[in-house]
């Protein structure tokens, strides 16, 4: 077994795992009746007729993911090729940032599973405040940071620069505050993404299958197992989320994906990569803060309707249309995210 076969069975394997799980997980959601409410008043008004769709539907590719991840790693074990580094210093950081990545948006879907249940269940349309589900993310970061800084792994690659030293006190601080910044800027980003059917998991397809490319670049299979089981559930999903949608992901599912892709540009230690690969969630966030602080300082909008994607469709695009085009926007930043990374690597 090589890399290419262990990243091609994670793929497939994941899209089959997560797409047989929806003809189980999508009749189960429908028979508890947790189905979506939509807020017309701050979503498109035909969006009202997506009422009553099952959400949580993101249980199916967290299932996926991990699953055939964990799968995969014993496979290559047991035939014999290592997913790591042979030489133990990188080893242990490889794996501590594979596993610890993987808890941390494991931990992230929780925070998202109890807002769900909140809206769904106890029926409070906005489910957990700000600061309730600010607290437990904050601390979820912490623990990431901490395992990270514990395992010297706290190094990461610069575009155009190399790889840039934080072992120092002020290097200590730089991580943990630029660390919090980034991964709670990220989840929340691609939580906004997720407004349109097919929408959060089609520009999450190319993110992970760059980020396995990236594995290979830097020789970490593991890294790429990861990326291509993340990239085959998101597209085993899509079979269920495609307009019109079968199932939504819920908060419960886009927590873990923003987790899932922070935990890879870590692992392939430079966060920063996520500026291009992680576009359109970069401007999905900033569209929100643009009108936001628009609405505030100058008493107007910039956008029909924030995120960027209701905008969009305001302007007469329709779902499909987005999906496509917000994909392939999504396409050309990881493609350009690659090269970076390929050029940064071998400076």
């Amino acid at each position: 077994m090589n890399s290419i076969i262990a990243i091609s069975i994670s793929f497939v394997l994941s899209l089959i795992v997560t797409a047989v799980l929806g003809y189980f997980l999508i009749p189960i959601l429908h028979k508890l009746k947790f189905g979506q409410n939509i807020l017309v008043d701050i979503g498109p008004k035909w969006h009202a007729k997506k009422q009553g769709t099952p959400t949580m539907g993101g249980i199916m590719f967290i299932i996926g993911t991990i699953v055939v991840t964990a799968l995969t790693l014993l496979t290559c074990k047991l035939a014999g090729f290592d997913a790591f580094a042979e030489l133990e210093v990188l080893r242990n950081q490889q794996m501590t940032r594979l596993f610890a990545g993987i808890l941390m948006a494991f931990c992230f879907s929780l925070v998202g599973f109890a807002d769900d249940y909140i809206k769904v269940v106890k029926k409070r349309n906005l489910g957990l405040t700000e600061i309730q589900k600010t607290i437990p993310q904050v601390l979820i970061i912490a623990g990431y940071l901490a395992s990270l800084a514990i395992s010297d792994s706290t190094g990461m690659y610069i575009p155009f620069y190399g790889k840039l030293a934080l072992d120092s006190i002020p290097g200590m601080i730089f991580f943990f505050i630029f660390g919090v910044c980034v991964i709670y800027g990220a989840i929340n980003a691609v939580n906004f993404t997720d407004g349109v059917d097919g929408l959060c998991g089609s520009v999450t397809i190319p993110v992970g299958v760059a980020f396995c490319v990236m594995g290979l670049i830097m020789k970490n299979t593991s890294v790429g197992i990861l990326g291509a089981a993340l990239a085959g559930s998101c597209c085993g999903y899509i079979v269920w989320n495609h307009y019109p949608a079968k199932v939504m992901m819920g908060d419960t599912g886009s927590m873990f994906l923003g987790g899932l892709v922070v935990a890879l540009a870590y692992a392939v230690e430079c966060p920063v990569i996520l500026l291009p690969v992680g576009i359109i969630y970069v401007i999905e966030a900033l569209s929100d803060v643009i009108q936001i602080g628009s609405i505030k300082i100058r008493k107007k909008k910039v956008f029909k309707m924030a995120p960027i994607h209701h905008h969009f469709e305001m302007c007469g695009w329709n779902e499909k249309k987005i999906v496509a085009v917000f994909t392939a926007v999504s396409t050309v930043g990881c493609i350009i995210g690659v090269v970076l990374m390929y050029f940064t690597v071998n400076k």
